[in-house]
């Protein structure tokens, strides 16, 4: 067991280029399965706002990426995504699903990075203090810290310590986020964990009882404040820069949170 501490940039200008489409690939179906299960339970449209970010830069003859995100009913904003230069020893790739205030269930975030060695992140993003409130926590975190900790020890996977204090603060204490040899048997493995996480969060959303309508407005913008600032405080920002420049990785970031959204959030 071992843990990571280092920044985005470090670790990709520490390193040899190489290419790393191989495993680039790899997570562009893991990402797709786990979003046709997402997709197969909520009614989802594209945001208008985000059909520009369909393909942007110069990929594959240099960085470029892809975005799009989605609101309907039951989901506030879904983000499918990635951003990077797979020819030269970097892609960045997001899965994340934030619901609605008609439910507590907590939000779904997943990432995968190479960089070029693998990292991957996945977490229940709470919507309450859990401190404060010990039967949420009881009911979404307590039963998967086992789990959590069967991994936390295995000596394939280091723990990495985002060097951000913010970004620390915004996880959860059953987040996932390591640092990996890009083996076959490690990939295998982060397929493995992301698609339980996904299958559990989806039936915590079917069991779930409603929120109470006077509380929905409140819930809404706490969602909204939360993911606002884990967008804009992302470490990883520093590689739009240097790819795509100030203006337009400040759009790709603002489309992470919603901030140029067309349809509206979901009614409370």
């Amino acid at each position: 067991m071992a843990d990571t501490l280092k920044h985005v940039e470090e670790m990709l200008d520490d390193s040899p280029t190489v290419d790393v489409h191989e495993t680039f690939h790899r997570y562009q179906a893991l990402l797709g399965e786990l979003k046709a299960k997402i997709t197969a339970r909520f009614a989802l449209t594209r945001d208008p706002s985000t059909e520009p970010l369909e393909n942007y830069g110069d990929y594959p003859n240099g960085p470029g990426g892809s975005l799009a995100a989605y609101t309907g009913p039951e989901v506030d904003w879904l983000v499918h995504s990635w951003l990077g230069n797979p020819g030269a020893s970097f892609a960045n790739l997001h899965l994340t699903c934030w619901l609605g205030p008609q439910v507590r269930v907590p939000h779904l975030g997943l990432a995968l990075l190479v960089w070029p060695g693998g990292w991957f992140y996945v977490d229940s993003v709470p919507r309450v203090n859990m401190v404060e409130h010990g039967d949420y926590y009881d009911r979404y975190y307590e039963p998967a810290n086992e789990e959590w900790l069967q991994l936390r020890n295995d000596p394939a996977f280091d723990y990495f310590v985002s060097r951000a204090g913010f970004i620390r603060a915004s996880l959860s204490p059953t987040a996932y986020c390591y640092s990996f040899d890009r083996s076959p048997e490690n990939i295998e493995k982060v397929s493995q964990v992301t698609h339980a996480h996904v299958d559990r969060w989806l039936r915590w959303v079917d069991e779930a009882e409603p929120v109470p309508a006077e509380e929905r407005a409140a819930l809404a913008e706490t969602d909204l404040r939360i993911r606002r600032n884990i967008a804009d405080r992302d470490p990883a920002n520093v590689m739009g820069v240097r790819y795509f420049g100030e203006e337009t990785t400040n759009q790709l970031v603002r489309a992470l949170w919603g901030g140029d959204r067309e349809l509206p959030r979901p009614s409370v």
